[in-house]
């Protein structure tokens, strides 16, 4: 890390981090701007050799790293985290230039991802067992956490900092190794500059691989037998591969996959504050976040407040590079996510749905969509959209709103808004999700609750300060006694 800054292109051009910046054996990947198309450089692609290598370095690291005290481990962690502070700017706008993301966006991810890693550095100090008891005399039992080994960490392009870093940071304080295969359209601030957070902070190295590449780069580190587990965020259906091959061969799985996610809004709401919600949670980061308000669930006695509401505010919403000004929307990743959007817009108002607001693009800049009439059977109200589109379904009863919002095979994120708490929490206890908002949106990302599922959207399994040291250790059941005792054999 140089005096000046992370400096990025000086230290990744065209390699992968892997021992050392090396050359891949699968070429480059090139790293564009998405708001532009610019090309910003090239990262090395590794190859399923690649992965192989850096595996089998990774186990031979991991042995040492284990036997490093809780607390020293939680120092590099520390360090990683005052880096970060140290460089937030320009880490931020990385994210903004090579996600697409607006300015407040790339600002707030790098300040969870700190505190994710801070709080991951304050796992390493903590209790690693417990003394159980026996019912023979002179046994002395103990149950004690171990590492995994080698954890593979495979991570989207929407929110790669915060998302990398909520995996990285647990597995390296209990005591593992890390192999992370960054999205290759964000392979930078998804990857490589972690790699140099971690080497200026003195992780060992052999420790903590990046590894860009495709679908055969991430099939490799599925697959490879040193590598005892997978922790994904992605896509419903990579991760029910991922799900698939892991299973088969015993390997520890996390993961976070797609969602559908209800927004109810009762007849007791305030609906200005209701519809301000609704807006952020469908429309920041252009709707790319698996935990986006995907369904606006409103009471027939407000709808039409709500929705005039939410039409203003989705009209003056402005959309533009966010690299080169204060806009609240940027672009959408590529063109083919872009043009599955426009796909998912336009079968819906051929079923009945009508667009009150937006509806079009201009390339990949695609104005926030208001959408009514929206029912079930259509695109709208069945697919995860990953653009800026509220679809809006008047319900007539809270028994309507809760059977329309557990009618989907995913269960990421559900919120009730209601003035009656106990009535809202009626609704919300009846919600097929594995995270629920009252009176807020469904957008809302903290490490201390725990993050995560249910159906197709993931396994269950959490990331928080809750659950990451059940996450990324075994327990293992260990006892001793003073003598062999005898025998009947």
């Amino acid at each position: 890390m140089q005096a000046n800054g992370l400096a990025p292109v000086q230290v990744w051009r065209e390699k992968i981090y892997s021992g050392g910046w090396k050359t891949a054996e699968a070429g480059v990947l090139e790293v564009t701007e998405k708001a532009t198309g610019e090309r910003m450089g090239a990262i090395g692609c590794a190859s399923p050799a690649d992965v192989s290598l850096a595996a089998a370095m990774a186990r031979d690291a991991q042995r040492a790293w284990s036997a490093t005290p809780g607390p020293q481990r939680g120092d590099v962690l520390r360090e990683v985290a005052r880096l970060i502070r140290e460089h937030r700017e320009e880490i931020a706008l990385q994210i903004v230039r090579e996600t697409g993301s607006i300015r407040p966006k790339g600002h707030a991810e790098v300040e969870l991802a700190i505190r994710e890693i801070l709080e991951a550095a304050a796992l390493a100090s903590q209790p690693t067992g417990m003394i159980t008891t026996s019912d023979v005399k002179g046994r002395h039992s103990v149950a004690r956490r171990i590492p995994l080994g080698v954890v593979g960490v495979i991570t989207p392009w929407n929110s790669p900092f915060l998302l990398a870093a909520r995996a990285i940071a647990p597995a390296l304080a209990t005591g593992n190794a890390v192999l992370l295969k960054p999205d290759p359209q964000s392979p930078v601030c998804g990857g490589a500059i972690y790699a140099q957070l971690f080497a200026a902070a003195g992780l060992p190295e052999g420790l903590f691989h990046v590894l860009p590449g495709g679908v055969q780069t991430g099939d490799a580190l599925v697959r490879d037998p040193l590598v005892n587990m997978i922790s994904f965020t992605g896509s419903t259906q990579v991760g029910k591969q991922i799900g698939a091959v892991a299973g088969g061969l015993l390997k520890r799985v996390n993961l976070e996959l797609g969602g559908k996610n209800p927004y109810i809004v009762l007849d007791d709401a305030d609906v200005e504050a209701a519809a301000s919600a609704g807006a952020w949670g469908s429309f920041l980061h252009q709707g790319q976040i698996c935990m986006s308000a995907g369904r606006h669930l409103v009471h027939e006695r407000i709808a039409e407040a709500y929705i005039a509401s939410l039409v203003r505010r989705a009209k003056a919403l402005k959309v533009g590079d966010p690299f080169k000004g204060d806009f609240h929307i940027g672009p959408i990743v590529n063109e083919r996510q872009a043009a599955n959007v426009e796909r998912i817009v336009a079968d819906s108002v051929s079923k009945g749905a009508k667009i009150l607001a937006g509806g079009s693009r201009d390339g990949l800049f695609f104005a926030p969509t208001v959408m009514v009439d929206v029912a079930p059977g259509m695109p709208v109200f069945e697919e995860e959209i990953f653009g800026p589109v509220a679809a809006v379904t008047v319900v007539k009863s809270d028994d309507e709103a809760v059977s329309l919002a557990n009618q989907t095979g995913y269960g990421l994120v559900a919120a009730v808004v209601s003035a009656d708490l106990r009535r809202a929490q009626r609704v919300a206890d009846r919600l097929h999700a594995g995270i629920v908002h009252i009176n807020d949106q469904t957008v809302v990302h903290e490490v201390f609750g725990p993050m995560g599922g249910l159906g197709l959207s993931g396994n269950g399994h959490n990331y928080s300060t809750l659950t990451n040291a059940d996450q990324f250790t075994e327990w293992q059941w260990m006892t001793s006694r003073d003598d062999v005792p005898a025998y009947p054999f």
